[in-house]
């Protein structure tokens, strides 16, 4: 009897020799762990593939490509699962779930880290923590490492020692072909160069190596100030972030208070505005450095104090538990004008959810030390990273917080610097993904043809092979 997708057949002698290469589980619709092993981050997805394979190593991987290029079959890779339009899963295809690869070395004498493709930032954070070390990541520490660091990996360190990407030393990858590669600047260098931003277009990474920091305790944690005083916060953080030293970082945002401690009862739904810092400098100045910053306004809650790096890196993991149905708009913008200023606390004020949010990131400091071609990322020259994203755990409200946060966008769009960070945006189609990489991407797309010249790759943002 054939097993089969809506669009291949596989038959079960092929289906049976593959789950003998595994290692690993092979799930299938109707086992009992299918619905479970199908669930991706954003529950706004739910897609039912018709193999998931749950890698172990390398050689399972190797399996799983071969097994999906030889049969025609449409591949996703998942890693840590949070990709905000869904790509860590497909229907009818192949789900390659790097999940169980979760291994993660120390080198403290050189002050690296290698991690597998399935792990997440806890994971890193956790190894690297007792030696003092960190490298840059993200703002939740559930986020997948290789969906963040392969798009560009802005996070709280950013401005301090640049993007993930700027530490990423090596990759190990299986490519289209089935073969086993290491990518640096001495080993196939071009890919080197575009997985550093370019997604998952060119292959399976199973392991990244990075460069750590001296980062154990930092001075970190939200601010908030009430929503009237949100155009004179935002006014300041925009000044003040762009000429601060790189040792602090903060981004700016406007959430619905959780009705859950830490927060007082009386703020309990409010939507407020809040700054979340991250200093890395000297702690003895910790409290000199914020003084000007607790002098704007008025605060309602200062939770900022001395506190672990991995504590501040998982702050908000349980505010956004997985299965939650998220829409996301992204831009990078290099002058915030006072217009923008103007219509971001407009719309700002206006969130459709108690989980709906607005973010700006800071991509300063060190970001800008690499030139826009040094690597496949290139907004370079931008100053803030913005991020739209509707959120709710009831789908019934999809199309209200979708329209909020189209409309936040077109009215923040011209604004802009014309595209949006790749980690942040949902299936915006060819152009869009163009506009994210400018003069990048017609390279991109001939290394895409070297490697991947079929485009097995491509539940992903895709950039197509060149012709």
């Amino acid at each position: 009897m054939a097993a089969q997708s809506s669009t291949v057949v596989v038959d079960e002698a092929t289906i049976a020799s593959f789950k003998a290469q595994l290692r690993g589980e092979l799930i299938q619709p109707g086992d009992a762990a299918y619905d479970e092993a199908r669930k991706v981050y954003n529950g706004m997805f739910d897609k039912r593939p018709r193999f998931i394979a749950r890698c172990v190593d390398v050689a399972d991987v190797i399996s799983c490509v071969n097994f999906a290029r030889e049969g025609g079959l449409l591949v996703a890779v998942r890693g840590g699962g949070h990709s905000a339009p869904g790509l860590g899963t497909c229907d009818g295809g192949l789900v390659i779930d790097l999940s169980p690869m979760d291994g993660v070395h120390v080198d403290p004498v050189e002050k690296t880290v290698r991690a597998e493709g399935g792990c997440v930032w806890g994971d890193v954070d956790h190894a690297t923590h007792p030696f003092g070390l960190a490298t840059p990541s993200g703002f939740i520490s559930t986020t997948g490492v290789g969906g963040l660091t392969l798009g560009g990996g802005i996070g709280y360190l950013a401005r301090a020692y640049g993007l993930t990407v700027d530490n990423l030393l090596s990759v190990d990858m299986v490519l289209a072909d089935g073969s086993f590669v290491t990518a640096n600047a001495e080993q196939h260098p071009d890919l080197y160069w575009a997985v550093r931003g370019g997604g998952g277009n060119f292959g399976v990474v199973t392991s990244f190596q990075f460069r750590c920091h001296d980062v154990g305790t930092v001075y970190g944690g939200p601010i908030f100030w009430p929503l009237d005083q949100a155009k004179q916060v935002l006014t300041f953080w925009r000044d003040f972030i762009l000429g601060a030293p790189r040792d602090i970082n903060g981004w700016f945002g406007f959430v619905a208070i959780p009705p859950a401690p830490p927060f007082p009862e009386q703020y309990h739904g409010q939507t407020m505005c809040v700054i979340v810092w991250c200093y890395t400098g000297d702690m003895d100045q910790a409290a000199a450095r914020f003084e000007p910053i607790r002098a704007v306004g008025t605060p309602a809650m200062d939770l900022a104090g001395p506190v672990p790096w991995p504590a501040l890196q998982s702050l908000f993991d349980a505010l956004f538990p997985p299965g939650l149905q998220w829409y996301w708009k992204a831009d990078f913008i290099t002058d915030l004008s006072d217009q923008a200023i103007d219509l971001l606390v407009k719309y700002g004020g206006q969130l459709p959810t108690p989980y709906s949010t607005m973010h700006l990131y800071p991509v300063n400091g060190a970001v800008h030390d690499a030139s826009p071609d040094a690597m496949a990322f290139n907004y370079r020259d931008a100053n803030f990273s913005e991020v739209i994203v509707g959120v709710d755990p009831d789908p019934a409200n999809n199309e209200r917080m979708i329209e909020w946060a189209r409309n936040y966008w077109l009215a923040l769009h011209p604004y802009s610097a014309g595209g949006g960070y790749i980690n942040m945006m949902m299936g915006e189609g060819s152009d869009q993904v163009r506009a994210s990489y400018r003069a990048n991407y017609d390279r991109l797309a001939q290394i895409k043809a070297r490697y991947d010249p079929h485009n097995l790759f491509r539940v992903n943002q895709n950039i197509e092979p060149a012709k």
